[in-house]
């Protein structure tokens, strides 16, 4: 290939024009939302228990999805954050306990284990981007309740390694599925490998209703606890009535009720879904392909290709500051999207999906300024250093990796630009 002049440099970019914002169901929104969301506001029943001409939405997505994942049991909530506050709820999470996550994240898994008075205990990465077995196995103390599994930036991780650890040690394994909703490791699907998985509806998820999120489970007992958890603090029977009359399932409820329109634009999105995995699928694989040509850059280990569900794309550099001028050449190129959107980036600048960026882990901070949940009794001596440092892997790919969103609607000449990027940009700094 003919080494051209860089952007960077002065030479001429490879696109003005912006990429599209990343927002995967988004793009493939249309008149059946909008159809969707009008039947729903004509019947006057936003409200998912009654209405006046109820059309039980929620009911029905439910049903859909965990036919969809191959579950027993959904539940739809209000939020990924609320999904994760009543799945560990139903695991009986709370002060005295240690809880394991990755050290690539996002913050509200943490903020949902601190809630709830437990602590948390981060463990590192390895070249997937996801939980190190190895190292999730030295984190274990007598104090370990359980372990969340988070499948990052859009491809699983290693699902059945994490669930054989949790269950020899007799651990919960709780899988966040926010960023891999539809993705699989061998035909079986995220989220069911777990004794719970959680799913995020926001903005920038696979499918999406604005907001909203869910969780499957196989276990009726942990179902209806985190009904109850997510509703009014009791479950319900099969005919809708509260439960009284088991103290297992008489808890405290946080209101994270989905409601009737939410439910009615995500049965639309759940149906689209296969086809916004296949268009991420097909432009990141032909990218992944043209990058095989450079040995130097590494690209992120996936667990099973078909799998994934190609949300973004992660290559990683010998050293940070290859990274950072790679980084800064594509951009120059046009690799990047509207100024609302976050499309090229080192990943020391991904904001609070790093662990050390989260101030209020670092600092050990509390919402009561009494330190809650660090200076519990019960939690004596199980605090931890949350600063840069902790997870040195992790430290490393974040400083010499870029991630690289891939929208649900790239054309063939959106793929031809980022292609011709690398390769104009690799051919000359490597």
């Amino acid at each position: 290939m003919i080494k051209q002049k860089l952007a960077i440099e002065g030479g001429k970019p490879v696109r003005t024009k912006p990429l599209p914002l990343e927002f995967p169901g988004v793009h493939h929104m249309d008149k059946l939302e909008i159809q969707a969301g009008l039947r729903l506001l004509k019947s006057r029943s936003p409200f998912r228990f009654y209405g006046v001409k109820l059309q039980n939405e929620v009911e029905k997505f439910e049903k859909e999805f965990a036919r969809a994942v191959g579950s027993k049991y959904a539940l739809a909530v209000g939020s990924g954050t609320g999904a994760l506050h009543s799945a560990l709820s139903a695991l009986g999470v709370g002060p005295g306990q240690e809880v394991i996550v990755p050290a690539y994240q996002w913050i509200s898994v943490v903020a949902a284990v601190v809630n709830l008075g437990a602590i948390p205990v981060l463990a590192d990465i390895d070249d997937t981007f996801t939980l190190d077995p190895a190292d999730v196995q030295k984190r274990i103390t007598p104090k370990t309740r359980g372990i969340v599994l988070i499948h990052m930036s859009g491809a699983p991780g290693d699902a059945p390694a994490i669930q054989k650890l949790a269950r020899k040690q007799g651990l919960f394994l709780l899988e966040d599925c926010a960023q891999c909703n539809g993705g699989s490791i061998r035909g079986k699907k995220v989220g069911t490998f777990g004794d719970i998985g959680i799913f995020s509806y926001q903005m920038n998820k696979n499918m999406t209703a604005g907001e909203g999120g869910g969780l499957v489970t196989n276990d009726l007992r942990l179902y209806r606890r985190a009904f109850a958890c997510h509703d009014l603090g009791y479950a319900r029977d099969d005919n809708g009535r509260l439960i009284y009359d088991d103290p297992d399932l008489c808890l405290w409820g946080r209101g994270y009720r989905m409601d009737e329109l939410r439910a009615a634009v995500l049965r639309v999105q759940l149906k689209k879904l296969p086809r916004i995995i296949r268009n991420m699928q097909r432009s990141k694989y032909r990218i992944r392909k043209a990058l095989a040509a450079f040995p130097q850059v590494k690209l992120r280990r996936i667990q099973d290709p078909k799998g994934d569900t190609s949300c973004f794309l992660i290559t990683t550099y010998p050293d940070a500051a290859t990274a950072q001028r790679v980084c800064r050449a594509l951009r120059a190129e046009g690799i990047v999207t509207f100024p609302q959107g976050v499309s090229n980036v080192v990943m020391t600048d991904w904001g609070l999906h790093l662990y050390y960026n989260i101030v209020s882990l670092v600092n050990h901070n509390s919402i009561d300024g009494q330190g809650f949940p660090w200076k519990l009794a019960e939690n004596a001596g199980l605090e931890r250093n949350y600063a840069k440092g902790a997870c040195p892997t992790a430290d490393s790919l974040f400083e010499r990796s870029i991630l690289i969103p891939i929208p649900s609607c790239l054309t063939k000449k959106d793929e031809d630009d980022i292609i011709l990027a690398f390769q104009k940009v690799l051919s000359t700094l490597l």
